[in-house]
């Protein structure tokens, strides 16, 4: 076999892209809401038991707070429907994270490997761009300054 695994997972995701009916099909709802619930369990199960199940619905999450920094990659992880995070629970970042859980839903447990596809950078990250890379805390705002130095000169 010629490629690594990885690769050839990329191929058929791509060929599937440009299949309008495989895509249908393959994120059918009746296919990727069953990942989405699970992937809710999931996380339920590792946030509440490292929270000491303090979870809270916050920001359209379920946020489980004061999780050990080891647990959970950047300034937190969505899972399914459930935020799992040490301290990053302000609106934006539940704003951000709201849309992880949408994504979830509409991909379900195909979500994980259309991820780690779409890459480790944030900022080429094509979910983590949908979901708002200033709200999620990877780039700051511009100020105004900096927006006026941006537009055209006359």
């Amino acid at each position: 076999m010629s490629g690594s695994f990885g690769a050839r997972l990329g191929r058929a995701i791509a060929d599937v892209k440009h299949s309008e009916r495989a895509r249908r099909v393959l994120l059918h709802p009746v296919l990727t809401r069953p990942g989405y619930w699970f992937a809710t369990a999931a996380g339920l199960l590792w946030g509440g038991v490292l929270s000491g199940f303090r979870l809270r619905s916050r920001g359209g999450v379920i946020v489980a707070a004061h999780v050990p920094k080891w647990a959970f990659g950047r300034g937190g992880t969505t899972i399914g429907a459930v935020y799992v995070t040490c301290d990053s629970v302000d609106d934006d970042v539940l704003e951000h994270e709201a849309v992880h859980r949408e994504q979830w839903r509409r991909y379900g447990l195909w979500f994980i490997p259309l991820y780690l596809l779409a890459g480790q950078n944030a900022l080429t990250n094509r979910f983590e761009i949908e979901a708002g890379l200033e709200r999620g805390g990877y780039v700051r705002g511009l100020s105004s300054r900096e927006l006026s130095s941006r537009e055209p000169k006359k």
